[in-house]
């Protein structure tokens, strides 16, 4: 089928309840609730979806962009209404834009945002699990930080992914990449003070930012230090990816940046 009309819609996401973006069998994943929700709005059968990216399990989003194709032109001020007024509390749409129909979110030139949240020290309440990963005991956050700054500048990210395939491209660039403390998501249930990890660039490996995450909580820890974090970048490195993984409740897709929208 024909869909000569495509918009651009901005949505924001709890990821918690869910299995990551992509559709999967017996599993309730973002894609088929997004989709569900639209079928409310746009008839079933004339429209289809295309998702900026995919997240992991448990994976929030601030800022995440869905690509609708439709047989007919909709209303977007009503659109987007309708589309939040049958929205489950997990989903906001933020905008709605009319794009030429070659325009093509996968392809389009993007840059990404990764924030990590975090805390250490006593457990924290049960309520910042979703948004929060607290480490129980002490972590040198001053070490950690130095430690951030080295994943800054073109690398080789072998040990920082899982999986590759033949033709995934391990040499990448981190625009920026620091720890600092967290003032932007704020509740009376997080810890008095938390953490963030900033991670900024054009595309990242897969589990790349929650690799990185622990083995900079390995660091933290007194394990690792600044000279591993150099040596594992390196081209001559031992192309193991780390096994130690940071779970997902504590990454966000902050925002992402759209060439051309």
């Amino acid at each position: 089928m024909k869909y000569p009309f495509s918009y651009i819609i901005k949505l924001q996401f709890l990821g918690f309840r869910f299995s990551g973006w992509q559709k999967q069998t017996n599993a309730k994943t973002l894609h088929d609730m997004v989709d569900k929700t639209i079928s409310f709005v746009v008839e079933k059968g004339t429209y289809k979806t295309i998702g900026v990216g995919r997240t992991d399990a448990k994976v929030s989003a601030n800022s995440y962009y869905l690509q609708l194709f439709t047989v007919d032109e909709v209303e977007e001020v009503s659109f987007l209404n309708t589309l939040n007024s049958n929205f489950s509390a997990d989903f906001k749409a933020l905008s709605i834009n009319k794009v030429e129909r070659n325009y093509n979110i996968i392809n389009v030139p993007k840059i990404k945002e990764y924030h990590y949240y975090f805390a250490h020290g006593e457990k924290s309440h049960p309520f910042s699990a979703p948004f929060m990963v607290s480490v129980e005991g002490d972590l040198d956050i001053e070490n950690m930080m130095k430690a951030a700054k080295i994943f800054q500048g073109e690398h080789y990210f072998h040990k920082y992914c899982t999986k590759p395939s033949v033709n995934t491209i391990l040499k990448r660039v981190i625009d920026s990449c620091e720890i600092v403390e967290n003032d932007i998501l704020t509740a009376n249930f997080f810890p008095e003070k938390s953490y963030v990890l900033k991670v900024r660039g054009k595309g990242f490996l897969r589990y790349q930012i929650r690799l990185m995450m622990a083995t900079l909580f390995e660091v933290g820890k007194g394990n690792l230090d600044l000279n591993f974090i150099k040596a594992s970048l390196c081209e001559d490195n031992d192309r193991k990816f780390m096994r130690n993984i940071a779970p997902a409740s504590g990454l966000q897709l902050f925002d992402i940046e759209l060439e051309n929208l």
